[in-house]
């Protein structure tokens, strides 16, 4: 199984509590631990279902660079930590 938490940020919009979710794609995976918020998903992924802009994903403490395909494997084992980036000065 992977952990995926949602970082406070975005729990602040819709409560779910860290989610214990197959192992798969990083779109799979997400999918899945969003099954128990969907409407977080609105936060998380855009209309053509890309991670919005400022919104970051790590697996392992390593960043997603791609947003689109999210098709990295995520295997057993692994955390996955979804935040919400701050831009700014």
């Amino acid at each position: 199984m992977v952990t995926v938490e949602f970082a406070p940020s975005l729990r602040r919009h819709i409560d779910v509590p860290i989610q214990q979710v197959p192992a798969g794609p990083l779109r799979q995976v997400l999918d899945a631990a969003l099954l128990a918020a969907p409407a977080l998903a609105h936060y998380v992924l855009d209309d053509q279902r890309a991670v919005r802009k400022h919104v970051a994903v790590f697996i392992n403490q390593t960043l997603v660079h791609d947003r689109v395909r999210l098709d990295r494997a995520v295997v057993a084992g692994d955390k996955v930590l979804v935040v919400q980036a701050l831009s700014g000065g």
